[in-house]
């Protein structure tokens, strides 16, 4: 289908309220497949429908973080919800397509099992460790208005916002993420 761009923090797209998905349609097959060409030209591991500026609860995880399964279709996660997160937390840097070349320390637990609607229509779980559990919390917090600026203090805001204005004109092939 199509590389879109990427919404780049401050834009107050990525706070936008999202709307749920109803019925997977041709529209929203389409704006899969708009999703996964964008998350593989930018290099991620997992893209939230708000980061290309569409204000719906949709995100998607490469096959190989969600099932382990090396050249399959990214698993879409519609209308998720986390269901359950572990006691056990774990800190590590995070980056994020919408942060080009910024990656920021965050703890959060480190098993999380979300529900969500599949293209297919079907409802189904996933429980996740380690990257899986930090990937579907992080593309979570996209469709919810959070991003990584909500985890630092204002002086590290301050500095990522000076970066990003400064490399405001990357393009896809320079993503560091």
């Amino acid at each position: 289908m199509a590389v879109r761009p990427i919404v780049v923090w401050p834009d107050s797209r990525l706070r936008e309220e999202t709307k749920s998905v109803e019925t997977v349609t041709d529209e929203v097959r389409a704006l899969y497949k708009d999703l996964w060409d964008t998350m593989v030209a930018y290099q991620g591991i997992g893209i939230a429908s708000p980061q290309i500026g569409v204000p719906i609860k949709m995100f998607l995880i490469d096959a190989m973080v969600a099932t382990g399964e090396e050249g399959a279709d990214p698993v879409a996660f519609i209308n998720p919800e986390i269901i359950a997160t572990g006691n056990e937390t774990d800190k590590s840097d995070e980056g994020c397509l919408s942060f080009p070349g910024v990656y920021v320390p965050i703890e959060r637990p480190s098993t999380a099992t979300v529900r969500a609607m599949g293209l297919d229509g079907e409802t189904f779980e996933i429980a996740g460790t380690e990257l899986l559990a930090r990937a579907i919390q992080h593309e979570n917090d996209h469709l919810t208005g959070k991003l990584m600026v909500d985890f630092v203090g204002p002086l590290k805001k301050r500095m990522i916002k000076r970066k990003l204005a400064r490399e405001a004109d990357y393009e896809p092939d320079q993503a560091e993420i």
